[in-house]
C-alpha cells in the first residue's frame, strides 16, 4: 500500500483518498489512515506548483506586489480568488 500511495495514481483522480485506497487494497479506511499517519504520507499535498501561462501574468504580479510593498496612502488591498463554485 505504501508503494502504491507513493508511486501510482488512481485511474480517474490526481491522488489517492483514504476511501479509494481502502477499496483498492482491501483494508479498512481507518487502517489506511493509520498507516499514512504512521509513515507521514500525505498524498493530497503537491510537491510542485504550476505557473500561470497568462500573457499578462508578470504585469499582474508586479501590480499586486507593488501595492503591498508601497501602498498608496490610506489604501486598502483586497484579494479575490476566482472560484466558479462560489
Amino acid at each position: 500500500m505504501i508503494v502504491r500511495t507513493l508511486e501510482t495514481k488512481p485511474p480517474d483522480a490526481t491522488h489517492w483518498s483514504s476511501r479509494r485506497m481502502a477499496r483498492a487494497s482491501g483494508l479498512s479506511v481507518s487502517t489506511v489512515q493509520w498507516i499514512w499517519r504512521t509513515f507521514s504520507l500525505q498524498p493530497r499535498r503537491l510537491e510542485t506548483f504550476k505557473l500561470s501561462n497568462n500573457l499578462d501574468f508578470v504585469a499582474k504580479v508586479r501590480g499586486v506586489v507593488g501595492l503591498y510593498v508601497a501602498p498608496p496612502e490610506r489604501a486598502i488591498v483586497l484579494c479575490v480568488d476566482e472560484k466558479p463554485q462560489i
